[in-house]
């Protein structure tokens, strides 16, 4: 099985505040089955379904749903209740200027604001209708906040646009693509992460924080009921820290294509970008133009499928190196040590035979989702 995986410098943004408080964080590791010793290298990288239980686990210690990193804290239970107040909302736009008044409540989180630009002009007033929504070329979510003030604010910031989105895709039940993000603060030392994260090309130093989007999908129906929100809290934050396959992205559909190849039986032969084409039912030079506007492109996605799999495969101690290199689609041994080395600064087996934390290996990703 393949999933996310995690850098270490996240896991190291999330327990900072929980430092701060003078919380010991060592317990809080040992609970996410996360090595304390992963923490201090820089390429370590961990599985998602560990650090949405870290995250989890900071949240109960901190008892605040921002993790100790903003200037006040987020009681435990406001982002259900936030939940509910969108639930009863026609459409995403209504949801999302509903939860931007909810958190407008409380002191001391972050600004946030929903506007629409092109024909309908900037969102406002109590409920308005599906079709002043639909007149707009573009719709943006930003943070008008200046996070920058505070330790670990890259993190917050990203944390919040992330969030936003997901919890916007779950909404209406299809994942919403991003024309592109912008954050205020300077490019990070791990800026390459970001387009894999939101799906979109991302730029640096903006004026303020802000994802933007095609203002249709602000005329989008709410498709979901008190129960799925219920469903979706029990799993959270895991659901909101993944990307959802929707199938709406071609980013999703190709990385599901190989995720797929991987776990077919035998050694894996992982298709060529122009077999996935076809079977996108596109042609080859379409495929990449949609990749690029999204982010990525075949060739990254590939590596990141393999390099996943080659973590989830080691921290779970099972399956022999050789055996593990023909199935990722690697002719020779070598080949894989060098891509290995290439991910994680270290080799195969190095990786294997690190500490293993308190309940099992340190590290091993989930077997999910994109």
């Amino acid at each position: 099985m393949t999933g996310p995986t995690i850098a270490v410098h996240h896991v190291r943004a999330v327990l900072s505040g929980a430092r701060r408080a003078g919380v010991d964080t060592v317990p809080l590791l040992q609970a996410a089955r996360i090595s304390p010793l992963l923490i201090g290298d820089e390429r370590a990288r961990i599985g998602a379904d560990r650090f949405a239980r870290l995250v989890k686990e900071v949240q109960r210690a901190t008892g605040d749903e921002f993790l100790g990193l903003g200037p006040l804290p987020s009681r435990r239970g406001t982002f259900a209740m936030m939940g509910l107040a969108c639930l009863g909302c026609p459409d995403l736009g209504t949801a999302l200027e509903r939860a931007v008044r909810f958190y407008g409540l409380f002191p001391g989180g972050p600004e946030m604001a929903v506007t629409a630009e092109g024909g309908a002009g900037a969102r406002s007033g109590p409920d308005p209708g599906p079709g002043a929504a639909s007149a707009a070329l573009s719709a943006e979510f930003s943070i008008r906040t200046d996070l920058r003030p505070y330790p670990e604010a890259t993190f917050l910031a990203e944390s919040v646009m992330i969030i936003w989105h997901r919890l916007s895709s779950w909404l209406v039940g299809r994942r919403i693509p991003l024309r592109h993000a912008r954050f205020a603060h300077p490019a990070p030392a791990h800026a390459h992460e970001y387009e894999l994260l939101f799906g979109c090309a991302v730029r640096f130093g903006a004026p303020r924080t802000a994802a933007v989007f095609d203002a249709r999908w602000l005329a989008a129906p709410v498709v979901r009921d008190e129960a799925a929100l219920t469903a979706m809290l029990r799993r959270a934050p895991a659901d909101l820290l993944s990307r959802r396959e929707y199938g709406t992205t071609v980013t999703e559909r190709v990385r599901r294509t190989l995720v797929l190849a991987l776990r077919a039986a035998g050694p894996a032969r992982l298709p060529e970008a122009a077999e996935v084409a076809a079977r996108l039912a596109v042609s080859p030079a379409t495929l990449r133009r949609r990749l690029q506007e999204e982010g990525t492109s075949y060739r990254r996605l590939k590596d990141a499928v393999r390099r996943d799999a080659a973590i989830s495969s080691l921290a779970a101690g099972r399956e022999p190196i050789a055996e593990l290199a023909a199935r990722l689609g690697f002719s020779e041994d070598t080949a894989f040590h060098r891509a290995f080395r290439r991910w994680t600064g270290t080799t195969p087996g190095a990786y294997r035979l690190r500490p293993r934390a308190a309940g099992g290996p340190a590290g091993a990703p989930p077997g999910q989702q994109s």
